[in-house]
């Protein structure tokens, strides 16, 4: 009953306590606290305003919550929890329908708003993605761009190398926390971006991934990019997710084709045809499409 008992004055303490109890990407309450603050959410949990039945799971996370501990994981794991408000805040995440109520970063803060392209794709790539993810990204560091991507195996994992390769920075939206290094195989590749970039999570550091989570944070993906490139994907992919949240933003998304018969590829010929998608052939098109100096 630790909360009970203390009243809130702070929008930081109010925020991390919501964002550690909220799963990531609720709209309602993501909407409620932008229209009346942190503060008067949680204390209207705490004071019975909200229906109790359709809050109790809610409300007994919250009641169970140490405000010190939140605090001090974040600086176990040297990572900084920000909200709308904070100078380093990215406000082009403020556009998404259910924004998020905090995020906490480890690393370079500023890199968040830096004009980045997002290049996502399917975690077994074949050697032609690969090489497509290494190509575009170096191009789009070359012309001053930071690399957006999920830090998952595959096309993520290469954009993000290419990104570093290249002596660029790179940020890594994760749907774990910034302290479980998921998938353990990427653990060099994460502690290089936090050096030369930052990494991401809608979560508190020591959480674990969940299925829900890889969905949730592919909008934070999309919203923190000015432009969205699908490399290879599945016909039903996490990819195209992406793609859908960056079109609902009004933000270019663009697609590379692949063999026609190529599963890898079903993804980016589906958004292709649709129109969801630009078709870029090479490096040169893509800058084109976007405008790197917009």
């Amino acid at each position: 009953m630790y909360i009970q008992n203390k009243a809130f004055g702070d929008e930081y303490e109010a925020r991390l306590i919501l964002f550690s109890a909220i799963e990531p990407g609720h709209t309602g309450w993501s909407q409620e606290i932008q229209r009346v603050g942190a503060v008067n959410v949680l204390q209207g949990l705490l004071g019975g305003q909200y229906n109790f039945k359709s809050c109790s799971t809610l409300l007994r996370k919250i009641e169970q919550t140490n405000i010190e501990m939140l605090q001090t994981s974040l600086v176990v794991s040297d990572s900084v929890f920000i909200y709308p408000g904070h100078t380093e805040w990215p406000k082009q995440v403020d556009q998404l329908a259910n924004s998020p109520i905090g995020l906490i970063v480890k690393g370079d803060l500023s890199q968040l708003s830096h004009k980045s392209i997002a290049i996502v794709g399917t975690r077994e790539p074949s050697q032609y993605g690969k090489e497509m993810a290494f190509d575009f990204a170096t191009a789009f560091v070359n012309q001053g761009w930071n690399v957006v991507s999920g830090g998952a195996l595959g096309i993520d994992t290469c954009a993000h190398v290419a990104a570093l390769k290249a002596t660029g920075k790179t940020v890594a939206v994760i749907a774990s926390g910034v302290m479980v290094d998921y998938p353990s195989s990427n653990s060099k590749l994460f502690r290089a971006i936090s050096m030369q970039g930052a990494m991401v999570s809608e979560v508190m550091p020591y959480i674990h991934a969940a299925q829900n989570r890889f969905l949730t944070r592919n909008r934070l993906i999309a919203a923190l990019s000015c432009a969205t490139l699908v490399v290879e994907a599945a016909h039903r992919s996490g990819s195209l997710r992406t793609a859908r949240d960056a079109a609902d933003l009004m933000r270019p998304v663009m697609a590379i084709p692949g063999q026609l018969n190529s599963p890898t590829s079903k993804g980016c010929h589906r958004l292709i045809a649709e129109r969801a998608a630009e078709i870029v052939t090479c490096v040169q098109d893509a800058v084109e499409f976007v405008g790197v100096n917009q």
